[in-house]
C-alpha cells in the first residue's frame, strides 16, 4: 500500500502520546464500567466504522461570488485520490471515496481502480452532474435537466446518469446519487405536477439501468439555485419518488438541505421506519445549504441523528444499511484538515450515541418523563469519547492526533511544490 506520509513519522507521533492515551482510555473505561458499558466494545465498533470522503471536497470551494484557490490543489482525479489517501491514512475513518462525474471522469476505469487500491481506498456512491453545462453537451440545463420541458434535454440527462452507472460498475461502486437543480424562480414559470411527472419518467429510465446489486439515492434540496420552487424540494417529494421508482430507490439526507427549524432527526426516523433511508451527506449549516464542516455549528443535532441510527442498528431494523458520506465546501481552511476533522466528528457522534442507556431511555419515554429522557441523551452527549477515538486510531496505525501529524509531515507544502497554483474565478460554489 502506498503511504503518502512516512509511517515512521506516524509511529513516532503516536509513541509520544501512547502513555497518555492509555491512561485516559483506562480512566474512561472505569467510568463506563460503572454504567455497565464495555469500552472495548465501543472502541471496536468505532474502529469498524467508516464515512466516505467526496472527491470534490479535497479542492477549495467558493462563495457565490468568488473562489480563492489554495496551494497544492489537486488537478486530476488521481491527485484527488492521493489527498483522500492521506485522510484515511491519518484517521483510519475514510476507506471510500465518492466520485462526481464528469469532474472525475477517468480515461481508464481500471487504472483508477488500481490507483485507489494502492492507497487502500474503495469507491462509494457515484454522483451525477446535470446542474452544470459542460463544453461538449448540445443541450443546456439552464431550465432543468431530468424534468426539462424538452425531451432531448431530458434524454441527455438520462444518458449522463447511465454513464455514471457504467463508470461506477467498472470501479466497484454500487450506488448512484442523483441531485437535480431543476425548479423555478418565478410563480407560474413551471407547472409543478407536470415537472414532477417528467422527472419520474426520466428517473424511471435511470432506475431501470441499475445493476441488480445497486441502489439509487435521491437527494433533495429545499432551495438553490431555484428559489421559488424546486422539483425535489424536501424529504416528502424524495420519498414519493423513491416509492414510485421501486425497491432499489432510497432517500439521501444532506444535513444542510433543510430549513433552519426542520427536525432532521425525525425525518431520519421516518425514513428508517418505512425502509427508505439510503444514506447521508454529512455537513453543517447555519442559514441554508452552507456546506460547513460537520459538527462545526450544531454537534448536538449530529448526535441526535446518530441516536436514531444507533437505535435502528441495535433493533436490527430489516434492510437498514445507510451510506455515510461527507459533502462540504472548504473556503477558508485546508480541505484535507477539514475533512479529517469532519470524519472524526461523525465518528464522535456515533460513539456518543452508542453510550446511550437505551433501556432507561425507553422507560422514561413510556412513562412520559420528558426531563429524564432528555438527561439520558445528554449524559451520553456530554461524555468525552476522545480517548476511545484516539485509541482506535492508534491501534489501527493511524495518527492519535491527525491534524498535528499532518502539519508535522508538511504534506500541503510538499504537494504545492509539484502542483501549480490554480487561478481564481468569478464563481466557485460547489
Amino acid at each position: 500500500m502506498t503511504q503518502a506520509i512516512s509511517t515512521d513519522l506516524v509511529g513516532s507521533h503516536n509513541q509520544d502520546r501512547r502513555d497518555a492515551i492509555r491512561s485516559e482510555y483506562d480512566a474512561l473505561g472505569e467510568i463506563l464500567d460503572r454504567r455497565d458499558v464495555d469500552i472495548d466494545d465501543i472502541r471496536d465498533k468505532v474502529a469498524a466504522y467508516g464515512v466516505a470522503v467526496p472527491s470534490w471536497g479535497v479542492g477549495t470551494g467558493g462563495t457565490r461570488f468568488a473562489r480563492f484557490p489554495g496551494p497544492g490543489e489537486p488537478r486530476t482525479i488521481f491527485e484527488k485520490l492521493d489527498d483522500c489517501g492521506v485522510i484515511h491514512q491519518l484517521t483510519a475513518a475514510t476507506p471510500n471515496v465518492s466520485l462526481h462525474i464528469p469532474w472525475d471522469r477517468p480515461d481508464d476505469p481500471a487504472e483508477l481502480r488500481d490507483k485507489a487500491a494502492s492507497l487502500g481506498l474503495g469507491f462509494d456512491a457515484m454522483n451525477s452532474n446535470t446542474f452544470q453545462d459542460q463544453n461538449d453537451q448540445p443541450n443546456s440545463y439552464k431550465f432543468g435537466s431530468l424534468s426539462h420541458t424538452d425531451a432531448a434535454t431530458r434524454e441527455q440527462a438520462v444518458a449522463h446518469n447511465l454513464e455514471c452507472i457504467e463508470i461506477g460498475a467498472a470501479i466497484g461502486s454500487k450506488a448512484l446519487t442523483v441531485w437535480i437543480a431543476d425548479g423555478s424562480n418565478f410563480p407560474g414559470q413551471s407547472h409543478f405536477a407536470r415537472a414532477f411527472e417528467r422527472y419520474l419518467d426520466a428517473m424511471g429510465s435511470v432506475y431501470e439501468a441499475l445493476p441488480g446489486n445497486w441502489r439509487l439515492f435521491i437527494e433533495h434540496k429545499i432551495h438553490e439555485p431555484a428559489f421559488y420552487s424546486t422539483v425535489i424540494q424536501d424529504w416528502g417529494s424524495s420519498y414519493l419518488a423513491a416509492k414510485e421508482l421501486g425497491d432499489k430507490a432510497f432517500c439521501l439526507v444532506d444535513l444542510g438541505h433543510h430549513a433552519p427549524s426542520v427536525n432532521i432527526e425525525m425525518i431520519v426516523s421516518r425514513l428508517i421506519q418505512f425502509g427508505k433511508l439510503g444514506g447521508f451527506h454529512f455537513n453543517d449549516s447555519k442559514y441554508g445549504d452552507d456546506d460547513l464542516d460537520t459538527g462545526s455549528i450544531n454537534p448536538y443535532q449530529l448526535f441526535l441523528v446518530f441516536n436514531e441510527l444507533v437505535d435502528a442498528e441495535q433493533h436490527r431494523v430489516p434492510g437498514f444499511n445507510p451510506a455515510h458520506m461527507l459533502d462540504q465546501s472548504h473556503n477558508v481552511t485546508d480541505p484535507i484538515e477539514s475533512l479529517m476533522v469532519s470524519a472524526m466528528e461523525v465518528i464522535r457522534a456515533y460513539a456518543q450515541a452508542l453510550l446511550i442507556d437505551r433501556s432507561a431511555l425507553e422507560g422514561y419515554q413510556d412513562d412520559n418523563d420528558a426531563l429524564m429522557a432528555s438527561q439520558t441523551l445528554k449524559a451520553a452527549f456530554r461524555t468525552d469519547v476522545e480517548p476511545i477515538l484516539a485509541m482506535a486510531r492508534m491501534e489501527s496505525g493511524a495518527a492519535v492526533d491527525p491534524i498535528s501529524a499532518y502539519r508535522q509531515a508538511g504534506y500541503r507544502n510538499r504537494v504545492a511544490a509539484g502542483r501549480p497554483a490554480g487561478g481564481g474565478s468569478s464563481s466557485g460554489i460547489v
